[in-house]
C-alpha cells in the first residue's frame, strides 16, 4: 500500500488547495503548503464578546466604545479568520469556480474552536441569497456553511426560518450608509418555521464574509423576533481597516 501511495504522489504529486502549487511534504498540513499556512490569519479571540471587533487583550471581551453606545442585536460575534491571502482566495475560488475543497479544509481546522463554542443544541441559520444569485451560482454558500458546521458540531441548522425578500443590489459594492438602506426590509421571518425555545438554546445565523457587519446584523435584528438567544458567525472578516478603505473608494 505504501508503494502504491508513493507511485500515485510520483505520477499526481499533491498540490496546495490555496495557491495551487505542488506540495513538497505534505504531511503536516494536508494539502496546503508551508507558505499558505503560515499566511493563514486567525481572527483574534482578543475581540469584543458582542460585535467581534478586534481588542488590546486587556480590555476584552469588552464592551467596545461603540457598543456601549449603539449595541448590534445578537448576543456574541464570532469569526474564524482574517479576510486576506490565502482565506480570500480559498472563499473566492468556492464562490466563482464552485471549489470548496479549500474553505471544507479551513473549517476542519477551525473544529476544535467551532466545538467549543456550538453546543448541541444550538440551531443555526443561514443568511438567505437572492434567488436570481442562487440558480446564477447552483449554491446556497452560507447555507453549505450551516450544514458542515452543523455536521462537526452535531448542531441542527435550518434555512427555512429567515426569508430574503425581493432582490437587493450586492453588498460589495456600496457604501455603508447605501448597505444599511439596502437591507432595511431585505428579511422577514418564515413563521410556518418557528420552532418552540427554551430558555437555554441558542440560535447561531452564518455568513461567509463579515465587512461592516450590515447583513448578519440586520439578520439578527428579524430573528430576535422569535424570542431565541441570538449570534453572528462569519467563516472570514475583513479587518476594520481595510473595510474603511473599501468603503471610502466606493463614496
Amino acid at each position: 500500500m505504501r508503494a502504491i501511495h508513493s507511485i500515485r504522489n510520483l505520477l499526481y504529486p499533491p498540490c496546495c488547495l490555496f495557491c495551487h502549487q505542488t506540495v513538497a511534504d505534505h504531511s503536516t498540513q494536508s494539502a496546503c503548503c508551508n507558505r499558505c499556512y503560515q499566511e493563514i490569519q486567525i481572527w483574534p479571540i482578543s475581540c469584543c464578546r458582542r460585535c467581534g471587533c478586534e481588542l488590546a487583550a486587556e480590555l476584552a471581551p469588552g464592551p467596545c466604545g461603540h457598543c456601549l453606545q449603539k449595541p448590534p442585536p445578537q448576543q456574541q460575534s464570532v469569526s474564524l479568520y482574517r479576510y486576506t491571502t490565502p482565506v480570500r482566495s480559498a472563499i473566492l475560488n468556492w464562490k466563482l469556480h464552485g471549489d470548496d475543497s479549500a474553505v471544507r479544509w479551513l473549517l476542519h481546522a477551525a473544529r476544535p474552536r467551532l466545538q467549543q463554542i456550538i453546543s448541541h443544541d444550538s440551531l443555526l441559520i443561514p443568511i438567505p441569497m437572492p434567488l436570481s444569485r442562487m440558480r446564477a451560482s447552483g449554491q446556497h454558500h452560507s447555507a453549505n456553511l450551516c450544514r458542515w458546521i452543523a455536521t462537526m458540531c452535531s448542531s441542527q441548522w435550518q434555512w427555512k426560518l429567515l426569508r430574503r425578500q425581493g432582490e437587493q443590489a450586492r453588498q460589495s459594492s456600496l457604501s455603508a450608509k447605501a448597505r444599511r438602506k439596502n437591507l432595511r426590509k431585505a428579511f422577514t421571518l418564515n413563521h410556518d418555521h418557528l420552532p418552540e425555545w427554551d430558555e437555554t438554546q441558542q440560535l447561531w445565523v452564518i455568513d461567509d464574509i463579515l465587512t461592516t457587519g450590515t447583513t448578519l446584523n440586520t439578520a439578527a435584528r428579524v430573528l430576535k423576533q422569535t424570542g431565541a438567544k441570538v449570534s453572528v458567525l462569519s467563516l472570514a472578516r475583513v479587518t476594520r481597516t481595510d473595510a474603511l478603505h473599501r468603503l471610502n473608494k466606493k463614496t
